[in-house]
């Protein structure tokens, strides 16, 4: 039983790689990407630019440059931010950088332009039924 056993995997091991073998190309199967076209930079993960050092300097002296990644806040929206670490977390005044950094920021990390990925979008508009 043994024998039977080692004998019928190694026949089936051996089509295998008699029909892999054969010459036929393989079928490939892809998918369209976007790819990302902008710099990254390898310390930080952020679009490469030349106000990145300020940004470097300014932001992530004192947070993950992840932070910035994962927010896509409009100018109002970054300035609003900015504010609030000025106000609650002692960051302080970035003076005349603030319009370079905010430049950079709407730039790079504004609301999203990217196509659908194949997710569905959040709802803009739920509507919900009475239970």
């Amino acid at each position: 039983m043994k024998y039977l056993f080692m004998l019928s995997a190694f026949l089936l091991l051996g089509s295998v790689a008699w029909t892999s073998q054969s010459g036929n190309k393989p079928t490939t199967i892809t998918r369209q990407a976007w790819a990302d076209s902008v710099k990254k930079d390898p310390e930080t993960g952020l679009a490469v630019d030349t106000n990145l050092p300020l940004i470097k300097a300014h932001c992530t002296a004192c947070h993950s440059s992840k932070l910035i990644t994962q927010n896509h806040f409009t100018r109002t929206g970054w300035v609003d931010k900015i504010r609030w670490m000025q106000k609650y977390h002692k960051l302080w005044d970035l003076g005349p950088s603030e319009v370079a950094v905010l430049d950079y920021l709407e730039k790079y990390y504004g609301p999203s332009k990217q196509t659908f990925d194949g997710r569905r979008k959040p709802l803009e508009k739920p509507s919900w039924y009475k239970l």
